[in-house]
């Protein structure tokens, strides 16, 4: 589509294979979104002649006759494949076009989440497995679409006895993944690639550690690389989670409130913001004092965001691919809004001739923790 940007659309029952000239001179318009609230989404848009046999082909691959149709979109960036997602159709549209000849065709979709979410396995035992291995066997099922699990063992293993009990799958795949994962305050999220047909289930507490992603810069002249930037700072947001342990003798509550510092989460801002109130977890008294402890750190590090940057940046422009559920560097604005962030969101916007990102950082506070902001 671009000089030095190329994109790649692969659609299939089960598995995808890269669609004919036809079909990708009729794309108008890629919108997919990556974000840490929910699974990445897509939507492909089409312009189609009214008497096109491609309609007939689209709604018949998008569920009439097979149930499971996965797109694949890859963008080619200076010759490296980055593939920006991997998922199944969800719902067709099809509208009236500029022309009485023509009509769009407006598909929609999820990630392979949505897979885990088709059928509710309630009362599946796994007898003597921890939290880690459900994980792994029930992401195991999905190795057909090249799923490769991540599984980060927490520090509260529980290896159940079976004659004292069996662990039964509460819901869809999806739904108990989620639940194993807030019980000790992990996330669970799929993410594509790194090859096309591939993706990575990951299973672990959310890290805001790493190698940063090539800073955005704006007000720095030839150096500027985003398109708009703006920055919020909410003082009144942040909250202090209380834990609730028993004091094993008199059996009395005692509450623990919880900081927002973690290994995986170190502050990002020297000046955080006021906490105004404390939040009691429920549930966390008939729990061990170290799972108690790691569902606090991970509502306290959501809490704590209290700084919110939002913008636009041209692809072409910045070189590479801004990518979510990683650190980004920002220059240019104000001693008290540079430094590192953590991107929360980003949606990529393709058109021809056209490749656009919006997206949304957080951190905990003011004023960078680092001397100096890496390019």
């Amino acid at each position: 589509m671009l000089k030095g940007i190329h994109l790649t659309l692969m659609i299939g029952p089960a598995v995808p294979v890269p669609v004919p000239k036809e079909i990708l001179d009729s794309l108008v318009s890629v919108e997919v979104t990556n974000t840490t609230d929910g699974p990445s989404l897509f939507q492909l848009v089409f312009t189609l002649s009214n008497r096109s046999i491609l309609q007939t082909l689209f709604l018949v691959g998008g569920g009439v006759d097979i149930p499971l149709v996965r797109v694949v979109v890859v963008v080619t960036i200076g010759g490296s494949p980055d593939v920006l997602i991997d998922g199944v159709m969800t719902h067709h549209e099809m509208s009236p076009g500029s022309d009485s000849a023509h009509s769009t065709l407006t598909i929609t979709g999820e990630d392979l989440t949505r897979v885990m979410d088709y059928i509710d396995f309630t009362g599946f035992p796994f007898p003597a497995m921890p939290a880690e291995a459900r994980v792994a066997i029930i992401c195991a099922k999905y190795a057909f679409f090249g799923l490769i699990p991540i599984v980060i063992p927490s520090v509260t293993i529980d290896m159940p006895i079976p004659t004292n009990r069996i662990p039964k799958q509460q819901g869809t795949d999806l739904q108990y993944l989620n639940k194993l994962a807030d019980d000790v305050g992990y996330t669970f999220y799929v993410e594509a690639g790194p090859a096309p047909g591939a993706s990575i289930a990951y299973w672990g507490p959310e890290i805001r550690v790493g190698v940063p992603q090539p800073a955005l810069n704006i007000n720095m002249d030839s150096f500027t690389n985003v398109e708009t930037l703006s920055f919020q700072f909410k003082n009144d947001q942040k909250t202090v989670p209380t834990i609730t342990i028993q004091e094993p003798f008199t059996k009395a509550p005692i509450p623990i409130p919880i900081p927002d510092i973690s290994p995986f989460s170190p502050p990002l801002g020297l000046i955080p913001g006021t906490p105004k109130k404390f939040l009691p977890i429920k549930g966390t008294a008939k729990l061990s004092f170290p799972q108690a402890f790691m569902i606090g750190l991970a509502k306290a590090a959501k809490s704590a965001d209290s700084v919110t940057g939002k913008g636009t940046l041209n692809v072409l422009r910045y070189g590479r691919r801004l990518k979510a559920r990683r650190l980004v560097g920002v220059r240019g604005v104000g001693t008290a809004f540079d430094g590192l962030y953590y991107v929360k969101s980003v949606t990529n916007n393709i058109k021809r001739g056209e490749y656009k990102q919006s997206f949304t950082l957080v951190r905990n506070g003011l004023i960078s923790t680092l001397p100096k902001v890496p390019a």
